[in-house]
């Protein structure tokens, strides 16, 4: 069989993985200053293809627009769908600043002597190739692109078929700018389009290094469930607040709202607000009325509707302290203490963000000690949980796991390591049978 014959019996998703993977042997190799030029060039691609950028998100926001007005659509989700030019600016901004990081290839993590002429060195390389499937926002292709070309990784994206149009314009002008760059292979970025796609995506184990889902808890399931590829993500963004008895009620007041107002669509807004019965007769029913001044629907335990009975709190089922509303809806429980609050969190939480508020320094430690998530925070809106507000530059994603990465995924996430052993001749079985012994001693510090 011809070598095109063997070609064409291939699958076109694979056949695509596949020029990525080759890509990504390319990009690995790159100087540091060579990717950072080529994220520059992207950038200004980006603002010189604002209109262009802008029409195809109009076409997509009007063709959504029927499926929001029906129900089959959240509002939420439609606002992660729709751009502007502030928007547009700000994805430009977001690629300058991954260019800025330092370059987190070829960094030596370690070296040791383990005996004369026998040196074992532990440097950063890149994982290879990394497909993300993601929902709604187009402002995540050039997150994810920048990202891996920084990093000398080749990525395949799947964005949700609402933003078809944007994403395919985004990922056009990404590869017109590496297009300029005879050294950088354009087959860095891929883009796919259908779910029949993802299926595909998710059996070549062995092609792809590792998946990020972007959706929802079920959509996430389903990835970890449906292939052998390692998966880096999180499901839902079931966020809490403390305020402690000891809180700076004005503090928490700012807080608690940012949290949940701010962008109430985002994995990282708050969710459930956990008050210490000491406080809530003070703080619940000033907070209530801010969040029902910002259009905010309250669900509260009994406890909650008796301090606020006049203000028309829902009463809240079993049911909301593990519901993610992604929208202007806010469960409130007031509960007895620091521990409490713990136990609630580290049941109902989804290990994403958690935070106090109290002015109680051992509280606040205690509390950052034993809740089990990948952000705790003192007196900080949950908001600050993002890879660029981390100093990241972007993020991939957000794991809520605790094996390779944790938290919002930057450049270290998308990076590995590997062994180099430079030896004069050595063989092991000279150790073995005692004629040699290891030194084992750290050429580092």
């Amino acid at each position: 069989m011809s070598s095109l014959q063997n070609q064409l019996e291939i699958p076109e998703v694979r056949r695509t993985v596949r020029r990525a993977r080759r890509a990504a042997h390319i990009l690995a190799a790159l100087s540091g200053e060579r990717r950072n030029e080529a994220l520059l060039a992207a950038a200004e691609a980006i603002d010189a293809n604002s209109v262009r950028i802008l029409a195809a998100n109009e076409k997509d926001c009007a063709r959504a627009t029927p499926s929001v007005e029906r129900g089959e659509m959240s509002r939420a989700l439609f606002a992660r769908l729709r751009t502007s030019e502030r928007g547009i600016a700000e994805m430009a901004a977001r690629v300058r600043d991954v260019a800025r990081l330092p370059d987190p290839l070829h960094r030596r993590l370690a070296a040791t002597e383990l005996d004369d002429g026998l040196v074992l060195y532990k440097e950063s390389c890149p994982l290879g190739v990394v497909g993300v499937v993601f929902e709604s926002r187009p402002d995540v292709v050039p997150q994810i692109a920048s990202l891996a070309l920084k990093s000398g990784n080749a990525v395949c994206l799947k964005g949700g078929a609402e933003a078809d149009e944007t994403n395919a314009v985004l990922v056009s002008i990404w590869r017109d700018a590496l297009d300029r760059f005879p050294d950088i292979p354009v087959d860095s970025i891929a883009l796919f389009h259908t779910r029949e796609d993802v299926m595909e995506i998710l059996g070549l184990h062995g092609e792809i290094d590792l998946i990020v889902p972007r959706g929802s808890n079920n959509f996430v399931r389903f990835v970890t469930e449906h292939s052998r590829i390692p998966v880096l993500g999180h499901g839902e963004g079931i966020c809490h607040v403390y305020v402690h008895e000891d809180a700076d009620l004005p503090k928490a007041l700012d807080v608690v709202l940012d949290s949940k107002v701010q962008y109430p669509a985002a994995c990282n807004a708050l969710e459930t607000l956990l008050v210490h019965r000491g406080i809530a007769p003070v703080f619940l029913p000033a907070m209530i009325e801010r969040f029902l001044a910002s259009g905010v629907e309250v669900r509260g335990c009994m406890r909650t509707q008796e301090l606020a009975r006049a203000l028309g709190v829902i009463p809240a089922t079993e049911e909301d302290w593990s519901k993610e509303y992604s929208d202007l809806t806010i469960s409130i429980k007031v509960v007895d203490g620091v521990n409490e609050a713990i136990e609630h969190i580290n049941r109902h939480g989804s290990r994403h963000t958690e935070c106090i508020v109290t002015e109680n320094h051992d509280v606040a430690a205690r509390f950052m000690e034993f809740v089990d998530a990948a952000g705790v925070f003192q007196n900080a809106s949950t908001r600050f949980s993002d890879g660029f507000r981390y100093g990241l530059g972007a993020e991939v994603g957000v794991s809520t796991g605790k094996l390779h990465a944790r938290g919002p995924v930057g450049l270290e996430g998308l990076t590995t390591y590997k062994y180099k052993l430079f030896g004069s001749g050595q063989t092991v079985d000279s150790y073995s049978k005692g004629r040699l012994t290891f030194k084992h001693r750290s050429l580092q510090g």
